[in-house]
């Protein structure tokens, strides 16, 4: 029985992604292996011109709250809302305090990438983690700076008509681009592709998750 209560005690809760990015279903590997994943219902709002630590933050707790109050009330399963930790992100693309989300359509993608030209932008990804039973939450964000090439047109043409950058922040996936395109990386390169697992790991295990 002794070994038994022991056993309960350090049990981990369970880990739920509030994300439909692949991406992001492969970085948490890196740290997690059993997980489950939901698409949190969040519609989100942020003003484009006027960027700042903390709505970005408010953004990725919302997005966890969310996707824990949609799935209870759908009753869509008991782990999705009681033992469990429920983890979002959000990433952005900022270039003086400018914020560039998803592409609308192929020109607003070539649009993107050609005012990125040439510049350094930082991309930032808030992440939250949301105790299900006590909604206590841990919420912190990581940035990356990166440096663009001066791109032509032609280049920036090519990369578009590939389609990639249409469901990525600022028009671009990092991990498709070669030194043609990125003249320099400070910081965490997980962040850049929009899922920082050093970060997501030090909240688990702020909130009680053990490793």
């Amino acid at each position: 029985m002794l070994k038994l209560a022991m056993q309960n005690k350090f049990e981990n809760k369970n880990i739920i992604l509030a994300s439909q990015s692949p991406r992001r279903h492969s970085l948490i590997k890196k740290i997690v292996s059993d997980f489950d994943v939901v698409a949190p219902e969040f519609d989100e709002k942020l003003d484009s011109s006027n960027y700042s630590d903390d709505a970005i933050k408010s953004l990725s707790l919302q997005k966890a709250l969310s996707a824990l109050n949609t799935h209870k009330e759908s009753g869509a399963g008991i782990c999705l809302y009681k033992n469990c930790f429920i983890i979002s992100a959000d990433t952005m693309v900022v270039l003086d305090k400018k914020i560039y989300g998803k592409p609308k359509d192929e020109a607003d993608a070539f649009k993107m990438l050609k005012e990125l030209s040439a510049k350094t932008h930082f991309v930032v990804t808030a992440v939250s983690v949301v105790d299900a039973d006590t909604k206590k939450s841990f919420t912190d964000v990581v940035k990356t700076y990166v440096t663009f090439q001066n791109l032509s047109d032609e280049l920036i043409e090519s990369y578009v008509k590939t389609k990639h950058p249409l469901d990525k922040a600022g028009a671009y996936g990092i991990q498709e681009m070669g030194s043609e395109f990125i003249k320099n990386v400070d910081g965490d390169l997980e962040n850049v592709i929009g899922f920082p697992t050093k970060k997501v790991k030090e909240l688990l295990i702020a909130a009680g998750y053990v490793f």
